[in-house]
């Protein structure tokens, strides 16, 4: 036996709040060469499955450019827009923000997993073996314990996604604000142009002034197939657009984007990736900090005082200290051996 019922169980949990320290922080003494083990099992959940699980989140899976352009056309009111609008990329942007909340959320669950795990190997020491009460409560207390730091981890990664989504910083340093991205779009369609040149002189013509430009009389009907309202006007002939019936319940985008629209939609695209891709970095910055804060780090501060005051004060010892029947059976053979070997000596001692 190993002395007082108190103390054996207080020299435990010190013993095993200096393990569960010393695992997470790398400084066990039985290092694996084989297979990753502890806290370097956490700085892979934070810098491999959580930082490529955002990193393969694309923000324009879900949002198509027909969306974008619906989501343009309702943002401007009943004036069309002159500009790009801002409303349409802030919409955009949080709606795609918020699906960083997941594998946020996804994170906290795996490590809250690895922390299980290694109290699961603390547990399978021999001393726990010994006495198998005592092994049942101290998981019971230490899952408990990490249950509830579960809570304001949660709350914590929540607030970091609710934070980013609420205030949409356009002036970020690393953000391409609207004039770089109008410039973008216009050098892209300026390349995509085919340029006329001079078959005297070689040299390139300057660009003709479209014919909508120069005769305004045919751009009521030049555009009709494109854009917005495109296919909506296609089917008319000429009466039924004159008799002005009124527009269907559903009005919905339908008709191939025009330049125009084809331009906002690229310039809004380039905003929102621009910003979301800031947005990700500090998420795959910030989410494992937090993790440490409320979640790691507390468990290993408070480990002890919660063992102490969960198992220590106002218990039965004797009830937690009672061995399993293996180790009851091997001290009786012990006994046994030790009480024929004391007989054999006094019988070798009489002998000589």
């Amino acid at each position: 036996m190993l002395g007082n019922s108190a103390n054996i169980v207080l020299n435990i949990i010190t013993e095993f709040s200096n393990e569960y320290r010393t695992v997470l922080e790398g400084n066990n003494q039985e290092l694996s060469s084989v297979e990753l083990s502890g806290g370097a099992r956490i700085s892979f959940v934070y810098h491999e499955l959580y930082a490529n699980g955002v990193k393969a989140i694309d923000p324009f899976d879900q949002v198509k450019d027909i969306d974008i352009r619906t989501i343009l056309y309702n943002s401007s009111g009943s004036s069309p827009a002159l500009f790009v609008g801002t409303t349409a990329f802030e919409l955009i942007v949080k709606q795609q923000i918020k699906r960083l909340e997941e594998p946020s959320l996804k994170c906290v669950s795996l490590v809250y997993d690895e922390l299980v795990r290694i109290l699961s190997q603390l547990l399978n020491k021999p001393l726990f073996r010994r006495y198998p009460g005592l092994k049942e409560k101290f998981h019971q207390v230490v899952v408990n314990f990490f249950k509830k730091s579960m809570d304001p981890t949660n709350k914590l990664v929540r607030d970091l996604v609710a934070m980013e989504s609420c205030y949409i910083n356009t002036g970020h340093p690393d953000f391409i604000n609207g004039h770089r991205a109008m410039a973008i779009v216009n050098e892209r369609h300026a390349q995509a142009r085919p340029v006329q040149v001079d078959p005297k002189t070689g040299k390139p013509l300057p660009p003709q002034v479209p014919p909508r430009a120069a005769s305004p009389s045919l751009g009521m009907s030049d555009d009709q197939n494109g854009g917005f309202f495109g296919s909506f006007f296609a089917s008319k002939n000429k009466k039924k657009m004159a008799a002005m019936e009124p527009p269907p319940p559903t009005l919905k985008a339908s008709g191939t984007l025009s330049e125009k629209e084809t331009q906002e939609v690229e310039v809004i695209k380039i905003l929102i990736n621009s910003y979301y891709n800031i947005v990700r970095r500090t998420m795959i910055d910030m989410v494992p900090k937090a993790i440490m804060l409320t979640l790691v780090q507390f468990s290993k501060e408070e480990m002890q005082r919660e063992l102490l005051e969960q198992m220590y004060r106002a218990i039965d010892f004797d009830e937690l200290l009672k061995e399993s029947d293996y180790t009851i059976r091997r001290r009786k053979e012990c006994q046994q051996m030790v009480e024929s070997l004391s007989r054999a000596s006094e019988i070798v001692s009489q002998v000589q």
